[in-house]
């Protein structure tokens, strides 16, 4: 048995006793209980079979699950027959930093039931150089400045936050501050300088390491400087996270690289947004899928999410080779100038495909290339379109719209490159979760996201729940909860019982929608009448609260050096 489908029976075996146990006839205690939610389908996040109970809060905490008719309460909420589960959790929310420079941000998460989010990629919050930080955000006037994660953690915890963060430490990251930008490989003092990064992460408080590696410069990263580094981590009990080398063509061989950097680290494998992108390459998901679980069965801890949409998002950028940019990305964007330098990349990327070529996934169609963010010297009117339309509004020829948005720097585009049956089958497999691979999005202060940013998880409810019927509700809820708390190591959240921190989301399953959508995506989902934080009402009847209970939630405390 995997280490994560452990935690899911002991899950399942302390709910039951926890409703066993929790009649009218068992003491809550002398004091009033501060919430008592009453009448609710109760979806406990361990897949059990949903059952009709109450539930009494005290402070952070459940203090009490089952029939609590006539217990006081500070509060009593009616959930006239809606459903509460425990809160939803992000398996990759990206950005931290946005929630204190741009607050009103956590709003996009919130609205999704969603109260823990791990943030994280290849990049990461810390550690921090002068470099990769020449100034710090600025907030209420104050110049924010950090090197590692115990000064950005202090400066989170003073502004405060409305909603719970997990942290791992980008490899990306350890490798700007130490090696920058360049296709290089590490000396080795260069190598135990950034094995010192990662260990000052750990003991900060990360759960893991994490890479993205199609992205400069991850992408210059070997399998053994990855295995040197995670295996840091892996003394502390620390998880390996991957966007992997590939997710097309070669997915197959991305996923026994990760399984390899985590048996030879000693940490568990989790794989970020499991594709197989690009026509071509659908039938590829079904054996992606049998791969990961032939290697649970041989007792390797490897799990997966997806995110529930058939577009991804990506630097328009990543359109070509990442070996162009191996000299850095401002020297080769100047030489997008030149019209033979376009030719050439425009034969290779029509002619190639032994790469991450996102052209060919989108079925060399730049109608499926949707233009979603852009710097502000670009026109807006591109803004949500494709990159065919924009080169109509622009009155130039496709490529030559496509190479002048690449120049330009900072073009997010969303490729339609995946089909809804991989999210079938990927939905189908007891080991993948849920993310929304994006950070914390503020319709007032961003022009355009990605759906997920606002809807993902409604949009499982709605979609493979409630439509397709794909996924019972409980299994929904298991994997957005119980599932992801396991592999976070968060051993008190995710689940309904009595001692476990009181996240929980109230609901209308019928109710809930993802608003979101490719073109007008800046869209709040809809149907999350209450959302709670350790305990705290963010979300109270529809309306958002001005409270800030979230917490940093670090590597369990004491767990150093094994």
């Amino acid at each position: 048995m995997t280490a994560g489908r452990g935690r899911e029976v002991y899950g399942a075996m302390v709910l039951g006793l926890a409703f066993m146990g929790c009649g009218r006839d068992v003491p809550s205690g002398p004091e009033p209980f501060d919430v008592l939610i009453t009448g609710a389908r109760i979806v406990d996040g361990a897949g059990n079979p949903w059952v009709r109970g109450d539930i009494g809060l005290r402070g952070d905490r459940i203090a009490a699950v089952g029939d609590l008719d006539g217990h006081a309460a500070a509060r009593t909420i009616d959930a006239a027959d809606r459903v509460v589960t425990p809160g939803f959790m992000d398996m990759m929310g990206q950005s931290s930093v946005v929630l204190v420079t741009d607050p009103p941000s956590a709003e996009s998460k919130l609205r999704q039931g969603i109260t823990t989010y791990l943030s994280g990629e290849g990049g990461s919050a810390a550690p921090q150089s002068d470099v990769t930080q020449p100034e710090g955000p600025v907030v209420n006037g104050e110049e924010l400045r950090w090197r590692t994660y115990a000064e950005y953690f202090a400066h989170v915890e003073r502004l405060g936050i409305p909603i719970n963060v997990v942290h791992d430490v980008g490899l990306t990251q350890v490798r700007r501050v130490v090696l920058g930008e360049e296709d290089v490989r590490p000396t080795p003092e260069q190598l135990e300088e950034m094995k010192a990064l990662v260990r000052q992460a750990m003991e900060d408080g990360a759960i893991g390491t994490s890479t993205s590696l199609i992205y400069p410069p991850a992408v210059y990263a070997t399998t053994e400087e990855l295995v040197e580094l995670t295996r840091v981590a892996g003394e502390y009990g620390g998880t390996y996270f991957t966007h992997m080398r590939n997710e097309s063509h070669a997915v197959l061989e991305a996923i026994r690289e990760a399984i390899e950097i985590g048996v030879r680290a000693g940490t568990p494998v989790h794989i970020y947004h499991l594709k197989a992108a690009g026509q071509e390459n659908w039938p590829l998901m079904a054996e992606a899928l049998a791969l990961i679980d032939s290697a649970r069965v041989a007792g390797i801890d490897v799990t997966a999410d997806i995110y529930p949409y058939i577009r991804n998002g990506i630097g328009l950028g990543s359109f070509l080779h990442p070996r162009h940019y191996a000299g850095g990305a401002a020297p080769f964007l100047e030489t997008l100038a030149d019209p033979a330098v376009r030719a050439e990349l425009r034969e290779e990327v029509e002619t190639t495909s032994d790469w991450e070529n996102w052209y060919r996934h989108v079925g060399m169609d730049w109608d499926k290339v949707l233009i979603v963010s852009a710097p502000d010297d670009v026109d807006e009117r591109v803004i949500n379109r494709s990159i065919a339309e924009a080169a109509n509004v622009l009155g130039t020829e496709e490529w030559d719209a496509f190479f002048d948005l690449v120049q330009a720097g900072g073009v997010s585009v969303n490729p339609q490159s995946m089909n809804e049956e991989q999210k079938w089958q990927a939905l189908r497999a007891e080991f993948v979760m849920i993310d929304t691979d994006a950070s914390p999005t503020n319709p007032a202060t961003t022009a355009s996201a990605h759906p997920r940013a606002f809807g993902a998880f409604p949009r499982v409810i709605a979609k493979y729940v409630k439509e397709d019927g794909i996924l019972s509700l409980e299994d929904a809820v298991r994997r957005m909860t119980s599932l992801a708390a396991g592999r976070l190591g968060l051993a008190d959240r995710g689940l309904i019982a009595p001692g476990m921190a009181a996240d929980l989301v109230l609901f209308d399953p019928d109710e809930v929608r993802d608003m979101a959508r490719f073109g007008d995506a800046m869209r709040y989902a809809e149907g999350m009448d209450y959302v709670f934080v350790n305990g705290v009402p963010v979300i109270d009847d529809g309306a958002l609260t001005e409270a800030q209970p979230g917490r940093l939630l670090r590597r369990e405390t004491g767990a150093g050096p094994r």
